[in-house]
């Protein structure tokens, strides 16, 4: 499986496995159909909801393997 970054863009991630969109709306983003959030990488995200971007990286990528 791919391994997420901080450039890698929401609408990848998303479309790489749907089970990631409950990381997003923890972290306040509840638009993740809009199609200019699906065009963010996750930094941008995460820089405007004030979310670590490292974190988040993390909690991804560590989901992700555990599947």
């Amino acid at each position: 499986m791919a391994e997420i970054t901080k450039d890698t863009i929401i609408g990848d991630i998303l479309d790489l496995d749907d089970s990631t969109a409950p990381f997003f709306l923890e972290m306040g983003m509840h638009c993740l159909g809009c199609p200019s959030s699906r065009g963010e990488t996750l930094e941008q995200a995460c820089a405007v909801h004030g979310v670590d971007p490292n974190e988040m990286v993390e909690k991804l990528n560590r989901h992700l393997q555990g599947k």
